[in-house]
C-alpha cells in the first residue's frame, strides 16, 4: 500500500495534508497524533471507507481506482468499535464473516482458542467482556488470510495479557510477509516498527 499527497477537509477545513508513505510485506506502521487530528480519518481513508479530498492510493504498484476489489479482497480491518453481533455467539460471529474468506469450522475453532476465547465459543457475545469482545474482532485477523491489516486502536478494553496477543499477532503477519497500519496511543514492544505522526501533517490557519 502507497499513498501520496493525501490530504483531508471536513467542513471545509482541512485536517491534514501532504501526507505520503507506504508499507511493504513485512512493515508495521503506526499511526499517532492527538485526539482530533485525523488517525481514524485516515485509517478510513486507507480502507476505502472514506475519499480523500486529495492524493492517490496504490496497492502492488497499481491505482487502488483500478482495482479496489482485489484490494479489498486483501484486506482485513478492524475498527475502534469491535464491529460484532452482540445476539450472536464468538463461533457464529466468525462464521458469518467466513463467508468472505475460504475458512473451516476447524479454522474458527483455532482462531479462537489462539485469541484466548476457549470455553466462550458458544455465549452470546452481550455477555462477554469488553475485552473479549475485542478478541472477537482479533480473531478475524487470524481467519482472514489477508496481507494487509489496518487496525484502529486495537488495544482499546484490553489487558496486558491481551496487548501481549495483539503484539504476537502482529509480529507473526508481518514474519509472514504481511503489512499492518494501525493507530495506538501505546508504544509497541516489537521490533523494527516505524512511527508516522499526523502532527507533522497537520494544516494550520
Amino acid at each position: 500500500m502507497a499513498f501520496a499527497a493525501l490530504g483531508f477537509e471536513r467542513d471545509d477545513v482541512p485536517l491534514f495534508g501532504g501526507l505520503s508513505g507506504a508499507v511493504t510485506a513485512g512493515d508495521i506502521l503506526q499511526i499517532e497524533g492527538g485526539n482530533g487530528s485525523g488517525k481514524t480519518t485516515l485509517l478510513r481513508i486507507l480502507s476505502t471507507a472514506l475519499s480523500a479530498t486529495e492524493g492517490s492510493l496504490h496497492w502492488r504498484g497499481k491505482a487502488l481506482t483500478r482495482q479496489r476489489a482485489e484490494y479489498l479482497a486483501d484486506l482485513v480491518f478492524v475498527g475502534h468499535s469491535p464491529g460484532i453481533k452482540l445476539a450472536l455467539t464468538p463461533r457464529e460471529n466468525l462464521s458469518w464473516l467466513a463467508r468472505l474468506y475460504p475458512v473451516r469450522e476447524q479454522d474458527i475453532a483455532e482462531a479462537l482458542v489462539r485469541v484466548g476465547l476457549a470455553g466462550r465459543e458458544d455465549v452470546p457475545c452481550r455477555t462477554l467482556s469488553a475485552g473479549q469482545q475485542r478478541r472477537v474482532a482479533l480473531a478475524r485477523l487470524v481467519i482472514a488470510r489477508a496481507t494487509l491489516w489496518i487496525l484502529d486502536e486495537p488495544m482499546t478494553a484490553i489487558d496486558q495479557d491481551g496487548v501481549a496477543l495483539i503484539e504476537k499477532l502482529l509480529r507473526a503477519h508481518a514474519e509472514a510477509g504481511g503489512a499492518v497500519i494501525l493507530s495506538s496511543h501505546q508504544a509497541l514492544n516489537i521490533d523494527g516498527v516505524r512511527v508516522l505522526d499526523l502532527a507533522e501533517y497537520a494544516c494550520h490557519d
